[in-house]
């Protein structure tokens, strides 16, 4: 007797599709094949569906602690859920840092109590405590060691070569990098508001300050660090075809991210329609960047998609360019922005499951995630492909409560969240109280 049974779908396994049931116990896949719904004390018909794995987004910001007016865990996972994702990897540049075993049980208590998906998180990767690197990399709950080579929300910042070294030199986990080069970004800075006029100083500038010039040099610059030291890199939200030239010519030793907004958005045309809104670090720049990013995904050059989900109140955004903060919400939509390329032929749905379920387990050695396949935990998001919906500023559970996407039509939408075996969101329903959540394991950990 099964405890739960997904009837009757076309499920991505890692083989490819196959039309076929699956069958859960223990909140455990454990088994795929032809079944009664008599089989188990549940049944979902998932006819007209897709069962994908349970999508992970491993870029996150939830604020907590320090900034709770923008987002929580509790409530930026429950965006997760209705957005599809069964687990998320938070980011350490809140307030108090995340850079110590006691900012990081922090945490993981809080998120214990509050949490719906499951969840890991980044340790700050900084010069001071890079001797302790060795061992707190491996403390449970930790899914790596981030530096910020640029200065982005927060004060975490690990800019010049002899720090990153220090940091790189201590450990064998995965490393992520946000690359930008502090130095160039300062100079263009300062250029752009002593020639300008303040009424000429717009958000159209964004990536004009934060260029592409500066993050291919801060990527060269890593990998270099990363071949001098031995370490494997994982280089977050790239944004220009500078940065994949020098990334495919390293893929040993290099993984990359790029971010749906990254994907759809392109200057100056988001700047002219949503200002601020279209504000992050790094910048969205324009077509030909975009267009290479597409190219990376098709040759495979781009090993995850995560959503770096990086909410700012509104008040906030609307103080004038550069005072405004960088960063837009998007754990609830990157999923139905990607499902929409998809039906509009850009990427297929399989090479979409290995962005965001495959890609995330074998860079970051999750264990027992990531692929529907026996012995797994069972989770899973249950998504119609034909279904189309707007998105809209009032169904975002973000604390934020906005979206760069609100008024966008967008074909295909997460129905079922499923995380062990439970359907935590069915349906636009949210069916579990916070603290649902379990810290995610890895193999270097076990």
């Amino acid at each position: 007797m099964y405890d739960l049974i997904l009837k009757n779908g076309e499920v991505l396994t890692p083989s490819g599709r196959m039309e076929c049931d699956v069958a859960v116990r223990d909140g455990k896949i454990a088994a795929l094949g032809q079944f009664q719904a008599s089989d188990a004390a549940e049944m979902i018909d998932c006819r007209g569906l897709h069962v994908l794995p349970g999508v992970i987004d491993t870029q996150v910001h939830f604020r907590e602690p320090g900034g709770e007016h923008k987002e929580t865990l509790e409530t930026g996972t429950k965006a997760a859920i209705a957005g599809g994702v069964t687990a998320i990897f938070e980011m350490p540049n809140t307030n108090p840092l995340t850079i110590t075993p006691e900012s990081l049980q922090w945490k993981l208590d809080k998120a214990a109590e509050t949490a719906y998906c499951d969840y890991a998180f980044y340790l700050g990767g900084t010069a001071d405590y890079a001797d302790q690197l060795n061992e707190w990399e491996n403390l449970p709950g930790v899914c790596g060691i981030k530096i910020f080579m640029g200065s982005s929300t927060g004060s975490l910042l690990t800019s010049e070569d002899d720090a990153i070294e220090a940091v790189l030199k201590n450990g064998r986990r995965i490393v992520a990098v946000h690359a930008e080069d502090e130095q160039i970004m300062a100079k263009n800075k300062a250029e752009m508001l002593d020639v300008l006029a303040p009424e000429d100083v717009t958000v159209a500038l964004h990536p004009k300050w934060r260029s592409a010039e500066s993050s291919a040099n801060a990527v060269r610059r890593v990998v270099n660090l990363a071949r001098k030291t031995g370490r494997r890199v994982h280089v977050l939200h790239i944004t220009c075809a500078e940065e994949i030239e020098i990334l495919r010519a390293n893929k040993d030793l290099v993984t990359v991210e790029v971010l749906p907004n990254h994907l759809s958005l392109y200057a100056p045309d988001c700047y002219e329609r949503l200002g601020s809104k279209a504000q992050q670090n790094p910048p969205i720049r324009e077509q030909n960047h975009q267009q290479a990013l597409w190219q990376a995904i098709a040759d495979g050059t781009i090993d995850i998609i995560g959503s770096d989900h990086a909410p700012h109140t509104l008040d906030e955004k609307a103080q004038p360019y550069p005072k405004s903060p960088s960063g837009t919400p998007g754990v609830q939509t990157m999923l139905p922005v990607m499902l929409d390329h998809v039906n509009n032929g850009r990427l297929t749905l399989e090479r979409l499951v290995d962005l965001l379920c495959h890609g995330p387990q074998r860079v970051h050695q999750i264990a027992g995630k990531g692929r529907i396949a026996a012995g797994y935990d069972a989770d899973f998001t249950i998504v119609d492909l034909q279904k189309i919906r707007e998105v809209t500023d009032k169904d975002q559970y973000s604390k934020a409560g906005w979206s760069p996407f609100a008024g966008q039509k967008l074909k295909g939408w997460p129905i079922y969240t499923i995380i062990r075996g439970k359907a935590v969101m069915a349906e636009d329903e949210i069916r579990i109280q916070p603290g649902y959540g379990q810290a995610v394991k890895f193999r270097e950990t076990l």
